[in-house]
């Protein structure tokens, strides 16, 4: 089995591959949790690691002494043409996203909306070509960022149930500020791209992306752990069975 890690802001997402199905998925608070659940590598034999942190160096080393370990990278063998123009500062995540949206839909249009930390927009052509997208703040990251660069405003805990367009006091005027901000934005860049690709798929991926799928006007699929499905297409590329 094929073992994938995405290393990101606020966690590590593993996962264990057979082949190309999902067998297992565990989420970790660091690089040293992963190691110490020993149990759950052991039955890998070859890892693809992606990361948006620098450090990841130790855990690739610890890794290797048990089988072979793949850094995701602006070099990894993909199935797309990056024609990103600064390739080696994109976010493994965002390509990554791309890959695991191609394998689903192959020669085709497609947006990738990837809804974590950050919301970020990724866009691959019918001819394969991954050319960039976008990057905003994730909606924890609004929550945070209206806290602490202004004097008053709280620290309002997300909760999708209580969202009303018009807020009626401060807690439910930043609910509806962020979160129908947020839709509004998705809504409205995916309007964009389908007036100069009128074929397009829209995809959605990420921690908040169940959520903010039942409220989108735009037609649009959500796929969960599309970053870890094109970690692990990559390294089948890589590495592939015998």
């Amino acid at each position: 089995m094929n073992l994938v890690l995405d290393i990101g802001n606020t966690r590590v997402k593993a996962a264990l591959f057979d082949g190309d199905r999902l067998v297992e998925l565990k989420y970790f608070s660091s690089q040293d949790e992963v190691w110490n659940d020993i149990g759950f590598i052991r039955q890998a034999r070859a890892a693809m690691i992606g990361s948006v942190v620098h450090d990841t160096g130790r855990l690739a080393d610890k890794l290797s002494t048990l089988f072979p370990v793949e850094l995701f990278s602006a070099t990894t063998k993909i199935p797309l043409r990056n024609l990103y123009q600064s390739a080696s500062t994109l976010g493994s995540d965002r390509l990554a996203a791309s890959i695991g949206a191609y394998a689903l839909y192959p020669d085709a249009d497609v947006l990738v909306v990837d809804a974590g930390t950050c919301i970020k927009y990724n866009f691959t052509n019918a001819a394969n070509q991954y050319l960039g997208g976008g990057i905003s703040p994730g909606l924890a990251m609004r929550f945070k960022a209206l806290h602490q660069y202004t004097g008053k405003l709280p620290l309002i805990e997300p909760d999708t149930t209580a969202v009303e367009l018009i807020g009626r006091d401060t807690r439910h005027s930043i609910l509806s500020g962020v979160i129908a901000g947020s839709v509004a934005e998705i809504d409205g860049i995916v309007a964009q791209y389908r007036e100069q690709y009128p074929a397009l798929i829209a995809v959605i991926s990420g921690g908040d992306s169940e959520y903010l799928a039942k409220q989108l006007k735009s037609s649009i699929f959500t796929h969960q752990n599309l970053v870890l499905k094109g970690l692990n297409y990559s390294l089948n590329c890589t590495n592939p069975l015998p």
